[in-house]
């Protein structure tokens, strides 16, 4: 069913939120016939012509019926710069219109959700649910990757020849070239790995959504706005919303939040779920005090360094003219070419000093450089970038909502650059990555450095770059998290503390940020999610 309300209909689960986390729970929750699920997803269809091309991110990421277009609030620590923080909107959610970028992260990142109470969520609590995501059709010589699963990952399909320039002299510079950084290691460098098939992006809503869409357990709502979760006393019992200029209230065993980091605290804090003190002061009126609702606030901040090069084999000249238009025709002839590429073609999962016993810097090499990064805007000479991030920062930042109105954005402070430990990454991590674009094998491509620059040289120097150009890279998580403390937000099964029928299944759950880019987390967050529901609804039978 799709678009439709039934009339006085009751259901087993609603979920709020059609994007990544809310297409898996979907599928999963619907695929025995026997329950049935409302999904609600405040955006639309997902009909661009852009989002099955990769490089459609960059029209995508601007858009804003496909983006719910927040920022956060002006800081010290980052020059009081307004920075961007994109959220996908529509089915699919932020798989319409990320990199489509695919990391597990590390071992180590699960064991630690496990020793801050995540029980069950250990690194042998989810390995299955990666190897139940994927469809990996590379070599599996450790036999940790998935193969039938639902989401094609593949390797970048266009490698070339700056980008192993790029691999060449990261390990002159003493690294080790790794073939697959989701199987035993994820250290050193390569080609990324990205959910696509055919030079198509496959997103949450086309591998898990559209296939359950033809089961008739299971109604999807496009433009479907949860105002309101209706709580009787400390029992979820439904959701208040707008659809079609209609104001509707459906009843559910269960409430699934799914609206992601930013979103789903808000909605706990407009139904009084928080900090009391914080929702007296917003105008809201507490009704069950939760004070980690909002807190935590995890992200990956990213600093773009880039360099002048001297071959027209960039993207900067190949997206612009004559060349454009060959681009395009081997695009619609073959799907390879340019359009085939997101925001990564090589790799680097580095430590930033040697005393480390794992990775804690990423890199992100690209044969493109901007003349605006946060605008997508392209130098008109050719050009590369090598994005530097810490993986796993200490800094935490809060999402919080200051108003009862659910269109006024909750104020989103990130503190970036709050912990000395994250300063200090991001320093030696742009140093490293200096020192590798310096190996021979890029002299045939660099010509200078542009961004910083030489006359960046003292530690001070990179930290101001960082607090002045810095963005997010759009890894918003934490602000929900799981535990059983005094301030987690949901227990290892995931349902709201002290609030019966309600849970929450999104990328705010994560007590730690995972290392590296966080979809893959999500999707499995909602496939193991899926299951812990699953349990609890037939041990209530």
């Amino acid at each position: 069913m799709a678009n439709a309300l039934p009339q006085d209909a009751r259901f087993d689960f609603i979920i709020v939120g059609g994007g990544t986390a809310g297409c898996i729970l979907a599928e999963a929750l619907t695929r025995s016939g026997r329950m049935k699920v409302l999904l609600c997803e405040a955006g639309g269809e997902a009909r661009s012509p852009w989002i099955r091309i990769p490089a459609g991110f960059y029209k995508l990421l601007v858009n804003k019926r496909y983006n719910w277009g927040f920022w956060s609030t002006e800081e010290a620590a980052t020059n009081h710069r307004r920075i961007a923080i994109p959220r996908g909107k529509g089915l699919g959610g932020s798989t319409l219109i990320n990199g489509m970028i695919y990391v597990r992260g590390q071992p180590q990142d699960y064991d630690l959700w496990q020793q801050r109470g995540a029980t069950g969520w250990d690194w042998q609590g989810v390995l299955p649910y990666f190897k139940a995501i994927e469809r990996w059709d590379n070599p599996d010589p450790d036999g940790l990757r998935g193969h039938d699963g639902p989401l094609p990952i593949n390797e970048v399909i266009e490698q070339n020849d700056i980008g192993r320039a790029f691999i060449a002299a990261a390990e002159a510079q003493g690294q080790v070239f790794n073939p697959d950084y989701n199987g035993k290691s994820q250290e050193g460098v390569g080609w990324y790995q990205v959910n696509q098939a055919g030079g198509e992006r496959y997103s949450a809503d086309r591998a898990w959504l559209a296939p359950a869409r033809k089961r008739p357990n299971l109604t999807v709502l496009t433009g479907a706005r949860v105002t309101r979760l209706l709580l009787e006393g400390k029992q979820a019992t439904g959701v208040a919303l707008t659809h079609k200029g209609q104001n509707h209230q459906v009843r559910a065993g269960e409430v699934i939040l799914a609206a992601g980091s930013i979103q789903t605290p808000q909605l706990l804090e407009l139904a009084g779920i928080g900090d009391p003190a914080r929702l007296a002061a917003a105008g809201i009126q507490p009704v069950h005090a939760l004070p980690g609702v909002g807190e935590n606030y995890l992200d990956h901040f990213c600093t773009r360094m880039n360099w002048r090069v001297s071959q027209p084999v960039t993207l900067n000249e190949l997206t612009r003219g004559p060349r454009l238009v060959g681009e395009v025709l081997k695009y619609a002839l073959k799907r390879r070419g340019v359009l085939t590429y997101g925001t990564g073609l090589t790799h680097g999962f580095l430590r930033s000093r040697a005393d480390l016993d794992r990775p804690d810097v990423q890199f992100f090499f690209m044969h493109a450089s901007y003349a605006n990064a946060a605008e997508r805007k392209l130098d008109k000479f050719p050009g590369m970038t090598l994005g530097v991030t810490q993986l796993r920062p200490q800094s935490r930042g809060s999402i919080h909502a200051v108003s009862p109105d659910l269109d006024v954005q909750p104020a989103i402070v990130p503190n970036f650059l709050d912990h000395e430990e994250d300063r200090r990454a991001m320093v030696d991590g742009m140093k490293l990555a200096r020192n590798i674009i310096a190996q021979a094998p890029m002299d045939a491509f660099r010509v200078a450095e542009m961004s910083p620059g030489p006359v960046c040289e003292a530690d001070a120097d990179w930290l101001e770059f960082a607090r002045a150009n810095g963005q997010t890279i759009y890894h918003a998580a934490g602000t929900c998290r799981m535990g059983t403390d005094p301030m987690a937000v949901v227990d290892p099964e995931l349902r709201v503390h002290g609030i019966s029928g309600l849970r929450v299944i999104d990328a705010s759950v994560m007590p730690e940020m995972v290392s590296g880019n966080t979809q893959a987390a999500v999707m499995m967050l909602a496939a193991k999610g899926a299951d812990l529901v699953l349990e609890r609804n037939l041990l209530a039978r």
